[in-house]
C-alpha cells in the first residue's frame, strides 16, 4: 500500500508544476461576482435589486458597491432566506434550497439557517481539492496520503424539516463527500450517523485502534478532548501509541495557538499542523505555506470578498456596521490593518457581514490571520481589545507558568466609576497563583496593544481573574445544546449571554455547597 500514498505525493507534486497562473487577483475575483450575478439575476433578489442592469453597467463594480445594501444575517434572513425556510425558490440562488447549515452560534443566542446549495457543495469542494495540492509544500511523509482521514463534525444524520434538511456544516457536508473519499473517511458513515455528540465519543475511542489515521480534522477544544480519551481508555502514553501514522492536524474555527501548548502532550512525535478558513457560509481558504500563519484565500471559487475597516467609522460600540461603510476589494487591502469580512456567494449571500475579523499578513500571496469577530471584542472605554490580543494573553501565561488552559471567556464591567475586566480561566492545574495570572494578563496586554497601556493608567481602572475547571465550560455548551463538533466557547462574554453565564456560575456554585 505503501506505493499508493508515493504515486498521490508525487502525482500532486506533478499537477502543481502544471498550474499557471491565469489572472491577477482583481480578475478571479471580478470574474467571480461576475457570474455570481448573472447566475442570479432572475431570483427575486435579483429581479429587486436589478442585477441585469448592474451587468450592463461598464463599471458593474461600482454599480453594485452602490445598488446592493449591506447585510448582516438578521436583515438577510428576515428579509430573504425566510422565504426558503417556507418553501419558496428562487429567492436569492435559483434553486430550491435542500440543506440549511446551522451556525455554532458563538455571537447570538439562537443558530442561524444559512443556506446550503449545490454549488456552495461544489465549492467546498474544489477548496479542498486546492489544499490537497498545496500539501505538497508541507513535509508530510508520502504514506500519509493513503492512512484514514478522521473528521471530528457534526452528524450525518441532519433533521428533516419537511422539504428541507438542516444541520452543522460539517455534517451535510460529510454526508456530500465524493464515494473516492469514503475509503479514507473515518469515523464512517455508520458511527457519523449517531446524532448525540458522546455516543459519536465513545464509539470513535473505542474503535480508534482499528483505524490507521493519517489525518484529524476538527476545532481544537474538542479534538483534545477525543484524543485524551483515547489516551485514557486504551491506557497509553500518547496518540501515536494508538495512530503511529498520524502526521497532520487541519484545524480551524478558532485560533489554535492557545491549545498548542497542551496539544502537543498528546503527541508522540511531531506532526504538521494545517489552518482553514471554513464556515457555515462556505469555505474560504487554507495555510498554504508551511512557516506562515496567514490562510491563503481562494479567489476563483464561488465566493466574492470585500472588506471593511473595522474602525469606529463604520462600526458602533456593539459591532454593528453603520450605514453606508466603504469597502475595498482584495487588490486593494493594505497588511496590518484590521477588516471586517463581506461576502457574496454562490448560497444566496450578498454583501454579507460573516462576522470575522482578518489582518493580511501578505496582500501579494493574499494571506490573512483572522483576529476576532466584529461582536466578540472589547472597547469599554477605548481598550479595542482583539481576540487576538486576549490569545496571546493566555499563550504566554501558558508559557510562562507551564500550566495548560483549554478555554476562557472576558467580561467587561463598570468599576467603581470605571471600568474594569474580569477573565474566567479554565485550567485543571492546581495550585495557580491567581495574582501571577493576573500579572502577566496585564503585562502582556500592555505590551502588545497601546490604547489598552493607555486605558490601564486611566479609565481601565482594574483586571480581575476567576480560575475554573476545564470542565464548567462544557457544562455551560452541554446546557445550551451546543456540545461537540464546530461548537465553539465564545471569548467575549455581552449583555444578556453574559448574565446567563454568570446565572450558571452562580446555579452550579450554589449546587456545588460553596
Amino acid at each position: 500500500m505503501a506505493i499508493i500514498g508515493n504515486l498521490i505525493s508525487r502525482s500532486l507534486r506533478i499537477r502543481k508544476q502544471f498550474t499557471v497562473k491565469l489572472g491577477t487577483p482583481r480578475q478571479y475575483q471580478l470574474q467571480v461576482l461576475h457570474r455570481l450575478l448573472e447566475k442570479a439575476k432572475n431570483t427575486q433578489f435579483g429581479r429587486h435589486y436589478k442585477f441585469q442592469d448592474i451587468l450592463d453597467s461598464p463599471n458593474f463594480m461600482a454599480q453594485y458597491r452602490a445598488r446592493i445594501p449591506v447585510h448582516n444575517y438578521n436583515k438577510m434572513h428576515g428579509e430573504w432566506w425566510h422565504k426558503c425556510l417556507e418553501g419558496d425558490d428562487n429567492v436569492s440562488w435559483p434553486e430550491k434550497i435542500k440543506y440549511f447549515a446551522l451556525s455554532s452560534g458563538t455571537s447570538e443566542s439562537a443558530s442561524k439557517h444559512i443556506p446550503v446549495t449545490r454549488d456552495m457543495l461544489r465549492t467546498v469542494k474544489k477548496v479542498g481539492v486546492k489544499q490537497l495540492y498545496s500539501m505538497v509544500n508541507f513535509n508530510i511523509p508520502p504514506k500519509s496520503f493513503e492512512k484514514g482521514i478522521l473528521m471530528l463534525g457534526g452528524t450525518t444524520s441532519l433533521y428533516e424539516k419537511g422539504d428541507y434538511y438542516e444541520g452543522d456544516m460539517s455534517g451535510i457536508q460529510a454526508k456530500n463527500i465524493p464515494r473516492w473519499f469514503r475509503r479514507f473517511y473515518k469515523p464512517g458513515g455508520r458511527i457519523s450517523k449517531k446524532p448525540n455528540w458522546e455516543q459519536r465519543i465513545k464509539l470513535i475511542v473505542r474503535k480508534a485502534p482499528q483505524w490507521d489515521v493519517g489525518t484529524v480534522c476538527g476545532v481544537p477544544a474538542w479534538v483534545q478532548i477525543v484524543l485524551e480519551e483515547i489516551i485514557k481508555y486504551h491506557g497509553v502514553k500518547n496518540i501515536h501509541e494508538i495512530w503511529p501514522n498520524l502526521a497532520i492536524y487541519i484545524h480551524g474555527g478558532v485560533s489554535f495557538e492557545p491549545y498548542r501548548e497542551s496539544f502537543q502532550k498528546v503527541l508522540g512525535k511531531p506532526i504538521t499542523f494545517i489552518e482553514t478558513y471554513m464556515a457555515s457560509e462556505g469555505s474560504f481558504g487554507f495555510q498554504a505555506r508551511p512557516g506562515t500563519k496567514g490562510i491563503k484565500l481562494v479567489l476563483n471559487a464561488g465566493i466574492f470578498f470585500e472588506f471593511i475597516p473595522f474602525t469606529e467609522d463604520n462600526f458602533d460600540a456593539d459591532g454593528e456596521v453603520k450605514p453606508n461603510p466603504k469597502s475595498y476589494m482584495i487588490h486593494e487591502v493594505v497588511e496590518d490593518v484590521e477588516y471586517a469580512v463581506m461576502l457574496s456567494t454562490c448560497a444566496g449571500a450578498w454583501r454579507y457581514l460573516i462576522g470575522d475579523v482578518v489582518k493580511f499578513t501578505s496582500v501579494k500571496e493574499h494571506e490573512i490571520i483572522i483576529v476576532g469577530r466584529t461582536k466578540q471584542f472589547l472597547s469599554l472605554c477605548g481598550e479595542h481589545m482583539s481576540i487576538d490580543n486576549m490569545n496571546k494573553a493566555i499563550d504566554t501565561v501558558q508559557r510562562k507558568l507551564g500550566i495548560t488552559v483549554k478555554e476562557f471567556t472576558i467580561a467587561g464591567f463598570p468599576y467603581e466609576n470605571l471600568f474594569a475586566h474580569r477573565w474566567y480561566i479554565g485550567t485543571d492545574d492546581v495550585h495557580v497563583d491567581t495574582n501571577k495570572v493576573r500579572e502577566i494578563i496585564d503585562q502582556t496586554l500592555a505590551e502588545v496593544n497601546d490604547d489598552y497601556a493607555v486605558e490601564r493608567t486611566a479609565a481601565l481602572k482594574e483586571i480581575f481573574v476567576e480560575i475554573l475547571p476545564n470542565d464548567v465550560f462544557i457544562e455551560y455548551l452541554r446546557g445550551k445544546g451546543k456540545e461537540g463538533a464546530m461548537n465553539k466557547f465564545p471569548r467575549v462574554m455581552k449583555g444578556e449571554k453574559l448574565k446567563d453565564w454568570e446565572r450558571f456560575l452562580q446555579t452550579r456554585t450554589v449546587a456545588n455547597g460553596k
